[in-house]
């Protein structure tokens, strides 16, 4: 009985050394989750049941950004998305597509900035606001080369989509090859 007092206790203090900036960046994460997932999923899901289950699941990374529930919640968003436009025939809009694709990305971002940061610790405002800058930028360039192709995959009939598919593929080799020449760089 003692061990549970002291556990309860250690609770108790730790919960109150939280500084604000890590649970606003938390409450972010379950914000983010949960409109990727409400906009992947169909309507016809949204019941009262569905809806608490796809809220929990946007708890699960808020909670443990630094365990398995970020990719899990990832895939949820990917498998509502896709259970939408094959199971209930939804069209795949092209706001919509870039409106998951980006909450998935910032979901993905501030999950590594919540498990880099303490909970007790005393942050500086302006390093959350710089990663989030950072990761709108990568928001914006992804969702202009996004719109890019989208429209290059339109011009020319089969051939128009040929070319996109082809640049499409050019430019991950490309991202790719950028990437691992940053990660040698260092």
């Amino acid at each position: 009985m003692d061990a549970v007092v002291e556990r309860i206790r250690g609770l108790r203090y730790a919960a109150a050394r939280v500084s604000p900036l890590p649970l606003l960046v938390r409450g972010a994460i379950f914000l983010v989750v949960l409109a990727g997932l409400l906009l992947a999923y169909p309507v016809q899901v949204l019941a009262p049941r569905g809806l608490l289950a796809l809220t929990v699941a946007a708890v699960l990374p808020a909670v443990g950004p630094r365990r398995v529930w970020p990719t899990f919640t990832a895939l949820v968003t990917v498998a509502g998305w896709l259970l939408a436009t094959l199971g209930f025939d939804r069209p795949p809009a092209l706001w919509r597509l870039l409106a998951v694709a980006t909450l998935l990305y910032l979901a993905h971002t501030l999950c590594a900035l919540a498990a880099l940061l303490p909970y007790d610790g005393l942050i500086d405002p302006d390093l959350v606001l710089r990663w989030l800058a950072r990761a709108g930028g990568v928001v914006l360039a992804s969702a202009v080369v996004g719109i890019v192709l989208a429209g290059l995959g339109g011009v020319g009939g089969t051939a128009g989509s040929q070319v996109a598919t082809v640049v499409g593929l050019l430019v991950a080799v490309g991202l790719s090859a950028l990437l691992g020449w940053l990660l040698r760089r260092r």
